[in-house]
């Protein structure tokens, strides 16, 4: 099995000192990557399986510890979509039993690519063979498998179905909120928590897109310039497209690292561009997988993940 292990716009411009190494002019002017609708149509995984049983089940990719306002952190693969387990089930020894009609409202989550989620442990991810001979994603032992209603990145349709299906925490456990209280949100303006890497994920018209450790969408500001590396928003267009704070390059997955730089900017803050690109997150983002801040004044696109704006509506 292949587990890898491992707007209000001020006009004041804002302009990273550079190394000598760093950002320097390229071809790249508007740095726009236009992709047809349903380009990513063949390994998109933000449509609900068909229910042709586990012969057409779909791998994981990049899991996400997404954040759930009642159950905490909960399990997601690489679109967004929960991932649930079955009480019927057994982890000690991994045994589905979710077959015939309950694989066509639970499709089985294949075993094959899959990346464990920033701050779960990689040796929870394994597999079980089902009766049919497939191989099936198992979580801390237990069988992984998704919900035929949930249509869309951060769904828990499957939520208690049956007093059985629960979704997944990032421990393999049934996701349950803590009691501990949640950590206070990043001050207005302030740099987004990105959970100190980023990833590739899938979206039906966008394609492959970069996304933070929590699956939220980043994006690229059309004003913004690539050399000298400036920012252009500021003040309150900052409140609603907060920086994407530093990361650590060895821990992002997929991205094209080129010019992998920090931007320096006045008001204190640091932020990460992606080929000089400064790039942001957007508050009205909801939940992993949302693009809401796709084109949005004709100036906020989505990031491939050679750091291009995609431009696709």
């Amino acid at each position: 099995m292949g587990i890898k292990r491992g707007t209000t716009l001020a006009t004041a411009a804002i302009v990273v000192v550079l190394a000598a190494t760093a950002c320097g002019p390229t071809d790249d002017k508007a740095a726009d990557t236009t992709k047809p609708v349903g380009a990513a149509a063949a390994q998109d995984y933000g449509q609900a399986p068909a229910a042709d049983g586990a012969a057409g089940a779909k791998p994981a990719g990049q899991l996400t510890a997404a954040p759930d306002d009642k159950l905490g952190q909960i399990l997601t693969d690489s679109a967004g979509l929960t991932l649930y387990r079955f009480d019927k089930d057994t982890a000690k020894p991994p045994k589905s039993n979710c077959d015939g009609d309950c694989e066509k409202t639970w499709p089985v989550v294949a075993a094959g690519d899959v990346t464990a989620a920033a701050g779960m442990d990689p040796a929870l991810l394994g597999e079980v063979v089902r009766t049919d001979g497939s191989k099936q994603l198992t979580v801390a032992g237990w069988p992984a498998y998704r919900f035929n209603k949930d249509t869309k990145a951060g769904d828990v349709n499957g939520q208690g179905v049956g007093g059985v299906w629960f979704a997944f925490g990032p421990d393999g456990k049934k996701a349950a909120k803590a009691d501990a209280a949640a950590p206070a949100p990043a001050p207005e303006g302030g740099a987004a928590e990105a959970d100190g890497k980023l990833s590739v994920a899938k979206d039906p018209k966008l394609g492959d897109h970069i996304v933070d450790g929590k699956g939220m969408t980043v994006y690229r500001f059309k004003p913004d310039t690539q050399w000298p590396m400036t920012s252009k928003c500021v003040g309150d267009c900052l409140a609603k497209w907060p920086v994407v704070a530093p990361l650590e390059k060895a821990k992002d997955k997929g991205i094209v690292e080129k010019n992998y730089t920090v931007l320096n900017r006045p008001d204190g803050q640091k932020q990460q561009s992606v080929d000089c690109w400064p790039v942001y997150t957007f508050t009205g983002d909801k939940k992993p997988g949302d693009v809401n801040g796709q084109g949005v004044g004709g100036t906020w696109y989505a990031v491939s993940p050679d750091g291009k704006l995609i431009t696709v509506q």
